[in-house]
């Protein structure tokens, strides 16, 4: 990955005589003395590809000339017994390629030096009252030294539309990184459709996806991973994974790795006795149509919403021909009337974050596709178990079919496309047969 041609590119967007502070992520306590597993800033990790916790970067630009100054923790060997191995600023300098480096107990003390004679700061203002604090009271600083001639930075304007604007086109090692991540992942569904069979506990197919992609060289999952049997397939961030799975269930598996900080993103939906009764499979068909409706708007010149606009149009469609709604099917769509089976949209961007950053719309308007830029597809349907306004076949099924696509310049690549998703293709997978 490129830091360096990140963070310049962030310089370019930035005005004269300016600062950026983009702190670390935080360590969170799990329980009693545990923590959570820590995990970088995606932000910080973009321009710098530093992985430690109690950090900040400065982006200065002034009279032209861009300097990246880190500050980091300092190098304790009594620390590092406890902790592990820690840069340090010396070390961070030409590692890191940084103009300049100090120890994080060092940054207040330096902040207004940094700000003196700086017109704004750039920074994600209102996510961490702390941080807002602090920087304010680093601005109020400088403000004391205005007698002697030294100027006070007079906005503060928010950092995110410049960063995460580049965020969102992603360029070669990162498509490389997510693409990687994808196989992965998709490979990893494989795993658990082999496997599974009535009887089996969610949480052990949720062992087979992390088991997978641990020993294909992803440390961490993108995000907690949704394995919903039956009826549980309904709930749309079920994350309990504990039930019993039985013969006759559905089971929707919407989980993926990161890589090297980069998400992937997939679901899909299987019979745990590996064949599809006759009500799965065609609420699964008319998911499966939607998706690939949906995945042919993906191009340049179409804009966020068309990909959702096209599934839309089919799994109307399809409720109708099944009998779930009656009546005219722009009319339905127009009313919303398919939000009891289909309550989410179709798409979000996925790089760093699995929801990740960049406007959906730019000047109220949904945005046009680029090429570089990666989103979900991901129609579903689902049939509440207490729907008493459908027949009691449907009741009780969830379907969702999700790949992650790549914009190109020519049309779309689908990151995910190794693991299975027709009716046949997963029937066979199941039986052994491919």
């Amino acid at each position: 990955m490129n830091f360096i041609q990140h963070s310049d590119a962030l310089f370019n967007k930035m005005a004269d005589n300016t600062l950026a502070v983009i702190p670390s992520a935080d360590i969170h306590l799990r329980n009693r003395d545990a923590d959570y597993a820590f995990r970088q800033s995606s932000d910080l990790f973009y321009l710098t590809g530093f992985i430690e916790d109690s950090a900040c970067l400065v982006l200065q630009k002034k009279a032209g000339e861009c300097r990246r100054i880190l500050f980091c923790q300092p190098k304790v060997k009594e620390m590092e017994i406890w902790t592990g191995y820690r840069l340090g600023p010396e070390a961070a300098i030409e590692k890191l390629s940084l103009s300049d480096a100090f120890s994080i107990k060092e940054l207040d003390a330096k902040l207004p030096e940094l700000m003196s004679d700086c017109d704004q700061v750039y920074a994600a203002w209102g996510s961490d009252k702390t941080w807002d604090a602090r920087l304010i009271d680093a601005i109020e600083k400088v403000k004391l030294k205005a007698r002697t001639g030294v100027q006070a930075p007079t906005a503060m304007q928010a950092l995110e539309p410049l960063l995460h604007e580049l965020r969102l086109i992603k360029d070669d090692a990162e498509i490389e990184t997510m693409a990687r991540a994808a196989s992965i992942s998709a490979h990893a569904h494989m795993a658990a459709m082999k496997q599974v069979k009535p009887g089996m506990f969610e949480y052990q197919l949720e062992g087979t996806i992390r088991h997978y992609c641990a020993d294909q060289g992803s440390r961490f999952d993108a995000y907690t991973s949704i394995v919903g049997a039956g009826e549980n397939a309904c709930i749309l961030h079920y994350t309990h994974n504990d039930q019993q799975i039985k013969d006759g269930d559905l089971i929707l598996i919407d989980a993926g790795c990161e890589l090297n900080h980069y998400a992937s993103d997939i679901t899909r939906t299987f019979p745990a006795n590996g064949r599809f009764s006759p009500e799965q499979k065609a609420l699964y068909q008319v998911v499966l149509d939607a998706q690939f409706a949906a995945i042919a708007q993906v191009k340049p010149g179409n804009h966020f919403n068309h990909p959702h606009e096209a599934a839309l149009q089919v799994l109307t469609q399809g409720l109708v021909d099944l009998g779930l709604l009656s009546g005219n099917v722009d009319k339905l769509i127009k009313e919303e009337a398919y939000k009891p089976f289909y309550m989410h949209r179709t798409s979000h961007w996925l790089g760093m974050d699995v929801h990740d950053v960049g406007a959906y719309k730019i000047e109220g308007q949904w945005r046009d596709l680029q090429a570089g830029m990666v989103l979900t597809i991901e129609p579903g349907l689902y049939i509440a178990p207490d729907d008493e306004t459908v027949d009691v076949k449907w009741r009780g099924i969830g379907i969702r079919i999700e790949d992650d696509v790549l914009v190109t310049k020519d049309g779309n690549r689908v990151l995910s496309e190794e693991v299975p998703k027709t009716v046949a293709d997963i029937e066979a997978l199941m039986a052994g047969n491919a």
